[in-house]
């Protein structure tokens, strides 16, 4: 490593210590602790300056670096002789793919033979690099963030029987303060996988914590931004019920995520490299593998910190985690859809209701398992059980307009039912209404209207009606209510005999 600049106090001992009372380099770097190189680069740059001892009283610490470090003179030294890279160019081409420091350097010492060594090199740019955009150390605080990501990595799943292959993905979670990891196999990155691994991830944790951070996955985040990244819903309920919030990682900054980056890295090191050579059946059998090396994971040795993951969870963050709600979250799915002109949303080609004053307004759907919720606003407008049958509706009279709802209990077999019950007449002549239509539905008001009539008349004369229509081939509601009111019911049928039949004669069915 190359040395570090002294401080100005340091400088001026060296230049004391030399000129005051004749010492030499090794003895002054003895007293100071400082090194041999440093005390004797210091007196170089003060003699190509023309500085001895004791310095001007006027000179101040400013000065004194303005002289020994940007001035001409004190650039005659070796070191600084030598051609200096373009750090910003060094920069830039090391963000191309497969550019390395290594060539960077050897296409730099093409152009100065002279130049620094290798090592010499990489130190400088790092110095460099260092001056550029001071970066912010974070400080995670016990219980505050939980770090979720996939990895890269994935593991394949032999099937036992066809001997298909299929691919796992590998979830890691890492709490900041301790660095305790959880790791686990699912088979895609969907929004009910990353939502059940989370769920999983604080069941393990035994507790939750206050921020969750991913990164820019399309799971949990809808649309990713520098300053406002959307989350998605359901991914925004499932934290809600565990008291946590999402903060996504900012696009393109590894550095706000850096605890699920090294995580992964481990997890794939210390758990996937371990299982490369294995063949698994079934995604539960590998899942029971890296449960096992995960526990070897928690339990080594951090050199930094000289505790293992897990015992630096027991000290200081267990307890600081957020009890886990008493109930586990069930998973929901959110969709936004548009209200048809028959006052049902289509959810997986099935019909739900909504109050119908809400026809071509948006809303929001919440699917569980085993409900469906519905919600304008905010505003919960329906629920019905989920009903899996494609292609049918489930609807809620009190959703129906009055007009509908008038006729929404009827059915054809009611209809055919309430008909027998009047007599044999009335019972054919709803059949042949209902028979007489392109679909059964569209009688249904005359149907109903017949029915209705044993309101106004008693029933002996309603089925009497029916069979004097059926006599003379009407089938309508307004022509049963014609021979009711016209007492034609009562009246004797018409002998058979003395109905002419001529060619000229157009006869009753030429007005039907």
């Amino acid at each position: 490593m190359p040395n570090q600049r002294l401080l100005m106090r340091q400088i001026r001992e060296v230049l004391r210590q030399k000129h005051a009372l004749g010492l030499s380099e090794r003895q002054i770097g003895r007293s100071l602790g400082i090194s041999k190189s440093g005390v004797g680069d210091t007196i170089r740059r003060a003699r190509l300056c023309a500085l001895t001892w004791p310095l001007p009283e006027d000179m101040t610490d400013d000065d004194l670096d303005q002289r020994l470090f940007s001035t001409p003179e004190a650039a005659g030294t070796v070191a600084d002789q030598r051609q200096q890279p373009e750090w910003l160019y060094i920069y830039k081409e090391l963000r191309r793919r497969d550019v390395t420091l290594m060539l960077l350097w050897e296409e730099y010492r093409v152009g100065a033979p002279a130049g620094y060594g290798y090592s010499r090199f990489c130190d400088h740019y790092r110095q460099w690099l260092g001056r550029q955009k001071p970066t912010m150390r974070q400080i995670h605080v016990a219980g505050d963030k939980m770090f979720v990501d996939f990895a890269g990595r994935t593991q394949d799943i032999s099937c036992s029987l066809t001997g298909k292959i299929r691919t796992a993905q590998i979830f890691v979670a890492v709490l900041g303060a301790s660095s305790f990891t959880y790791a686990e196999a699912v088979w895609s990155q969907s929004l009910p996988e990353w939502i059940s691994a989370h769920v999983r991830a604080f069941g393990f944790f035994g507790g939750t914590v206050r921020i969750v951070v991913p990164d820019n996955l399309k799971s949990g985040v809808i649309k990713a931004c520098f300053f406002e990244p959307d989350v998605q819903h359901s991914y925004s309920e499932m934290l809600s019920h565990y008291q946590a919030v999402a903060v996504p990682a900012r696009p393109y900054k590894p550095r706000d995520k850096a605890k699920a980056e090294v995580g992964v890295q481990v997890v794939q090191r210390w758990i996937l490299a371990r299982l490369r050579n294995r063949t698994f059946f079934s995604l539960e059998e590998l899942n029971e593998s890296i449960k096992a090396l995960l526990e070897d994971l928690n339990d080594r040795v951090m050199r930094h910190f000289g505790l293992s993951r897990r015992k630096l969870f027991e000290q200081i963050e267990r307890d600081a985690l957020r009890q886990l709600p008493e109930t586990q979250y069930v998973y929901a799915e959110w969709k936004r859809c548009r209200v048809g002109i028959d006052y049902h949303v289509d959810l997986e080609n099935h019909l739900y209701s909504v109050p119908h004053n809400l026809i071509r307004q948006e809303v929001d759907t919440r699917i569980t398992a085993s409900t469906v919720e519905i919600f304008h606003r905010g505003k919960r407008v329906g629920a019905h059980i989920r009903t899996p049958g494609r292609g049918q509706a489930t609807t809620v009279s009190d959703h129906m307009p009055s007009s509908h709802r008038r006729y929404a209990d009827w059915t054809l077999d009611r209809l055919h039912r309430d008909a027998a019950a009047i007599g044999p007449a009335t019972a054919a002549m709803v059949a042949a209404i209902l028979a007489a239509k392109p679909h059964p539905e569209q009688g249904y008001r005359a149907a109903i209207g017949i029915l209705s009539l044993v309101k106004r008349y008693d029933t002996a004369r309603v089925e009497a009606a029916c069979n004097r229509g059926i006599g003379i081939g009407v089938r309508s509601y307004s022509a049963i209510a014609s021979i009711l009111k016209n007492n034609l019911d009562r009246a004797k049928a018409i002998p058979e005999a003395t109905v002419i039949h001529h060619e000229n004669v157009r006869g009753s069915r030429y007005f039907h």
